[in-house]
């Protein structure tokens, strides 16, 4: 067994078309959306406000962060846990962050009870997530490296040898470039960089 830590996770790579699930004449629309902040969230509930701007509800639940988790579940006005958290249990199903579902309704004058709701935001959230494209990434640190353009063949000698992504470069006199690593192997070329004389690296804030 190996004791490194998982440094992969799940997510959506694009958003999704809206899924509807209809119960007793009330309209269920599902969305997903990638999304890796708060502002991203906010923009897309807002978006789907003004599209259902005649709906009832907009719940939603969202998970961001791969190591670190921050996530919410609103029920807008469903009775308590009715409809955020079902929709917050299909993310944890799924396995999957960096995404937000919301569940749109349209009431069509019957009401569901709590036990309904629940089911039909969760079925409503469970069918947007199978229209989603899930993904699996890998969790990355970024180093950034700097150096005299003479020991430019040094520092790319390292990066051809271990597969290196460049995010960004900077070259001129003093150069500069920024590279992601998959979290496990970051260590060892960390290490790779430091002992070349006359170069710096550093992880990026």
């Amino acid at each position: 067994m190996s004791n490194l830590k998982q440094d992969t996770y799940k997510t959506i790579l694009f958003s999704t078309e809206p899924s509807l699930f209809k119960e007793k004449n009330s309209k269920f629309f599902g969305y997903a959306f990638p999304v890796t902040n708060e502002e991203q969230v906010k923009t897309y509930i807002e978006e789907l406000k003004k599209e259902h701007h005649s709906a009832r509800h907009w719940c939603y639940a969202y998970q961001i962060g791969t190591e670190e988790l921050n996530y919410r579940a609103n029920d807008d006005g469903e009775p308590n846990n009715s409809a955020g958290m079902p929709i917050y249990g299909q993310i944890q199903s799924f396995d999957v962050t960096n995404i937000l579902i919301v569940v749109v309704r349209y009431f069509g004058g019957v009401k569901l009870g709590v036990g309904g709701l629940i089911s039909a935001y969760k079925t409503a959230a469970q069918m947007a997530l199978e229209t989603a494209q899930i993904i699996e990434k890998t969790i990355n640190i970024h180093y950034i490296i700097k150096f005299d353009y003479i020991n430019m063949n040094k520092v790319m000698r390292v990066i051809k040898e271990k597969n290196i992504d460049i995010i960004k470069q900077k070259m001129e006199m003093s150069c500069e470039i920024e590279i992601a690593i998959r979290k496990n192997n970051a260590q060892n070329v960390y290490e790779a960089f430091q002992s070349i004389y006359e170069i710096d690296i550093s992880e990026k804030e």
